[in-house]
């Protein structure tokens, strides 16, 4: 069967020529040895701090049944380094260049995308607000609505550039956060970050990790992010961009069935660092087979079918005769 399949998207006035891409903090400038950088969609890079930052103390990763937890801590050179150092390596490729910053307060958020904004090269921002927020005691940004609404709107007023919010899955309700981000100017939200957890060491007794919490990563939390997308694209009408578990074509395509308009790939770049270009090569394939002339088509395109009774009709209770 031979088809010509349009995987190209739109995400926040950003065109894209396929929906896959990196997720932050997971792909480095060296992967141009094992798959080609024009391929991708958008290459996105680890997330930048205005502050230098070593990291989290060791040990910072431990391996889980079809996950992984890390504590990294968003080790982070500053900007100049990032301009001058980390740039050049992009510049030759024709991938459009987002750049994932983080902050601990609106404000620092606002001025690290102004001064990012003005550096040529960069075609969008995605702001990792699923970090401490030194404003609300440590929790997150994402983590509630008016927070969410605070920093968004700082941010956009600060960049003329498409601006991608990336949310928390560690919240009771994201549609609600996702909603928010909408409402103060994001052009897409992404969904999301990694799920807090921890493990313990039963040699020592001790947490497996030096911070002792981090983030789930990997095949094990798609269910619970593919959820999630699911529920933020049925809410918000600005692209959902989904990120959890995605390691082949066919979760991709959930993902996307799900209300996705692209997806970012993360922990399965570490097990296969070929495994994106793997995941745009199965997705044409996907599309033929179906005879799906765009990959847009397959955006929200999961079937619900409706109940035959009323929605929790069987929770009532049966007339006593």
């Amino acid at each position: 069967m031979s088809m010509n399949v349009d995987l190209s998207v739109d995400i926040g006035g950003l065109r894209l020529r396929n929906p896959v891409m990196p997720a932050s903090g997971t792909f480095a400038e060296g992967l141009e040895k094992v798959m080609d950088f024009n391929r991708l969609g958008a290459f996105v890079t680890k997330t930048i701090t205005r502050e230098l930052r070593t990291g989290n103390p060791l040990p910072r990763v431990v391996e889980q049944p079809g996950s992984l937890i890390n504590a990294i801590g968003i080790p982070s050179k500053g900007v100049p380094y990032f301009v001058n150092a980390t740039l050049p390596h992009y510049r030759p490729f024709d991938t459009p260049l987002v750049v994932s910053i983080s902050a601990p307060t609106s404000e620092g958020f606002a001025s690290l995308a102004a001064e990012l904004s003005a550096v040529p090269g960069i075609a969008a921002i995605e702001a990792n607000i699923s970090c401490p927020n030194i404003e609300e005691d440590g929790k997150a940004f994402a983590m509630r609505a008016d927070s969410t609404e605070r920093v968004t709107k700082a941010l956009r007023a600060a960049t003329h550039l498409p601006l991608w919010v990336k949310l928390t899955p560690n919240t009771g309700n994201v549609p609600e956060i996702a909603l928010a981000a909408e409402a103060s100017g994001a052009d897409a939200v992404v969904v999301s970050n990694t799920i807090l957890a921890m493990a313990i060491d039963l040699k020592t007794f001790k947490p497996s990790l030096g911070n002792i919490m981090g983030g789930l990563s990997g095949a094990a939390i798609k269910p619970i992010v593919l959820r999630q997308v699911f529920q933020c694209a049925r809410a918000v009408r600005i692209p959902v961009i989904g990120c959890g578990g995605i390691s082949t074509a066919e979760d991709a395509v959930e993902y996307m069935l799900a209300g996705a308009s692209a997806v970012q790939v993360g922990t399965a770049t570490f097990l296969q660092p070929a495994a994106m270009t793997t995941i745009i090569d199965g997705l044409r394939t996907f599309c033929m087979r179906r005879e799906i002339a765009r990959v847009t088509d397959l955006v929200g395109g999961v079937v619900i079918e409706e109940a035959d009774e009323p929605d929790l009709a069987w929770v009532d209770p049966v007339a006593a005769s």
